[in-house]
């Protein structure tokens, strides 16, 4: 029988409940480190006490801090590195320390695709040569409250759609670490952090997130929409980035692995 993969996890919030929830076969959940004390003995907010455990691999669902925080010892403690702030990158330093530590330990740093499809459309066309990415990102008014969209407008007395940023990625992912952190994993996968553009929306006609994702190389040329619900635990994000998470997780012990 096929050991199971021992799993840690980096935050408990709406991502680490979904990926505890679905029970996944040959996978199991060691340890889960939190900020806070809570009264789960699964649970710690103890670094010490999660990292005293064996993983195969760890995933972070708890924000850009905890990448910089914890990303170098799960991957020098020997284990895979899962990241879904994957916006922390456009700190250079960070990502080279990551690598640096990943490939010291033999060891990957995976970036799952989490909010967005195409990824590997776009990593595959990257190969060829890439002229223009631009990602374009739309949510309601509510999404944007706490960043610096509320310097920028009235969120509440928004009628019609304001973009708050238009730029490259390595800055409005860095403005907005909650929101658009799946720019930053469209721009790693093909041109880059300063030269794939992302424009931000703040769009009071719409209750979802929609996500366009538009490239030009060598290829031809594609375009990518997404519609998603909006999870009910949290209006940043939407309902498919945690379900893209469990299926991240999944394919760490599958026999089966589509669309790696």
């Amino acid at each position: 029988m096929k050991p199971k993969v021992r799993l840690g996890l980096i935050g408990y919030g709406t991502i680490g409940k979904h990926i505890e929830a679905a029970g996944l076969e040959n996978i199991e959940l060691a340890a889960v480190l939190v900020r806070r004390p809570r009264n789960d003995a699964k649970l710690t907010h103890d670094p010490e006490r999660f990292f005293a455990h064996k993983f195969d691999a760890v995933a972070e669902c708890a924000g850009h801090e905890a990448v910089r925080a914890h990303g170098q010892r799960v991957l020098e403690r020997g284990a895979d590195f899962l990241v879904t702030s994957v916006g922390a990158f456009t700190d250079d330093a960070l990502f080279d320390r990551l690598l640096a530590a990943a490939r010291a330990n033999g060891r990957r740093l995976i970036l799952p695709s989490a909010g967005i499809g195409a990824l590997d459309i776009l990593s595959s066309a990257q190969v060829g040569g890439l002229d223009k990415v631009t990602v374009t990102v739309r949510k309601d008014p509510s999404a944007w409250k706490g960043t610096v969209a509320e310097t920028l407008c009235d969120l509440d007395a928004l009628k019609e759609p304001k973009v708050v940023f238009d730029g490259p990625v390595r800055e409005g992912a860095r403005l907005y670490p909650q929101n658009v952190n799946i720019s930053a994993a469209a721009a790693i996968a093909g041109l880059g952090l300063d030269r794939t553009r992302v424009v931000i929306v703040a769009d009071p006609t719409i209750t979802t997130h929609i996500v366009e994702l538009e490239a030009e190389g060598a290829f031809g040329s594609f375009s990518f929409k997404e519609d998603v619900a909006v999870s009910e635990e949290n209006r940043k994000t939407g309902k498919l980035v945690a379900m893209a998470m469990v299926r991240s997780v999944r394919q760490l012990a599958s026999t089966l692995v589509v669309a790696a």
